[in-house]
């Protein structure tokens, strides 16, 4: 969730050398604001929800930014129903929690916050179908923020399909470029990256695991069209990322690759609104305008945003633990694409080998 520094505008007027001496409140003319942030995922078992306030105060904002105090209000009472056809289905009283893990390096106090939140488990998640509508209670009813909003849904990725495969490189060592086409459902902005992961052996028994993310790209999607989305994925790109993540450790005998995995996420479209307004600007006058779905009774105002966003995650192994011969003996890397990792230009000295049972005669297996 984005934190929002959100301080009050104070105009000093130009005065003459023989103005009184009188002393000019800061903290005058504060209006109470609400900060509320809120992405609902039905990928996600917890859905977590900010709720803050505009703080004020004498002195330093910055200051003021470190006290937990002042960015609270003194009671939240809040719920998110689930509408469906008109129909309130199920509705969750929001919990507080604390989390430990904030950057200190921001603004704000950390690394303890608090959020808010409800459990959607994996076997009975939010209905993709349904309407969402979020009701705070601040300070026993002083004013309310209310909020709807539809989910994203209808992502797929083609590592959904059995026999998909990576195709980085064919023979002699030429890197190729190929499309990862998914469906971006009705999100108006979607996002892929591969996560790779590979084991480093320091004996035939003893492995640790590594990962790292590669980014295929972000962009605009066009909501419920049935036409795919078309990221291009460079070969070269993957072996340099390989290489540049394994470690120095000089007891490692050899690696094997050990799966890659499509993470695609969509967001909807005031999710992409909000992303575009928020964009650094380039003109001189640094004025943009603000975007928010929430209200706020009784003449109070509210800044933020409550939507969704969807993630879908699929995971090729490259050794496939299936039951089924044909599937557990496919390799999700073509043969020219293995054989480049283990001895090709980029990877060829770091001691990757495959361990695949269709490799068994080939002079890359391993021993």
């Amino acid at each position: 969730m984005k934190q929002v520094i959100y301080i009050a505008a104070i105009i000093l007027g130009i005065t003459s050398l023989q103005s009184c001496n009188e002393k000019i409140d800061l903290t005058g003319g504060y209006e109470e604001t609400a900060i509320v942030y809120g992405l609902l995922n039905q990928a996600d078992s917890l859905q977590f929800i900010r709720i803050n306030r505009a703080f004020i105060g004498p002195g330093s904002a910055l200051d003021i930014a470190q006290i937990a105090d002042s960015n609270y209000f003194n009671q939240i009472d809040a719920t998110i129903s689930e509408v469906l056809n008109g129909t309130t289905t199920r509705t969750w009283t929001l919990n507080d929690t604390i989390i430990e893990n904030k950057d200190e390096n921001g603004v704000f106090f950390a690394p303890n916050q608090k959020l808010y939140y409800f459990a959607t488990p994996l076997n009975n998640p939010l209905n993709k179908d349904a309407v969402y509508k979020l009701n705070i209670s601040v300070n026993n009813g002083s004013f309310n923020v209310t909020s709807e909003t539809k989910l994203v849904s209808g992502l797929t990725s083609p590592l959904s399909a059995d026999f998909y495969k990576f195709e980085f490189a064919e023979n002699p060592h030429k890197f190729l470029q190929r499309t990862f086409s998914f469906s971006s459902g009705n999100s108006a902005i979607a996002n892929v990256t591969f996560n790779v992961k590979f084991l480093e052996f320091t004996s035939n028994t003893a492995s640790t695991m590594k990962s790292f993310n590669w980014r295929i790209g972000e962009s605009p999607a066009n909501p419920n069209s049935t036409a795919p989305m078309k990221f291009p994925v460079n070969g070269q790109i993957f072996y340099e990322l390989l290489h540049q993540n394994i470690s120095d450790n000089p007891s490692i005998i050899k690696r094997n690759l050990y799966s890659i995995s499509s993470v695609i996420t969509g967001g909807s479209d005031e999710l992409y609104k909000y992303m575009l307004l928020n964009q650094p600007t380039s003109s001189l006058t640094q004025s943009k305008p603000s975007f928010t779905n929430l209200k706020a009774t009784n003449g109070k105002k509210v800044i933020g945003l409550f939507t969704s966003r969807y993630t879908i995650t699929k995971e090729k192994f490259f050794v496939n633990n299936s039951i089924e011969p044909i599937i557990s003996n496919f390799q999700m890397m073509t043969a020219y694409s293995i054989e480049e990792m283990c001895r090709g230009i980029i990877t060829g000295n770091d001691l990757f080998c495959s361990q695949h049972v269709a490799d068994i005669n080939k002079q890359y297996h391993c021993d």
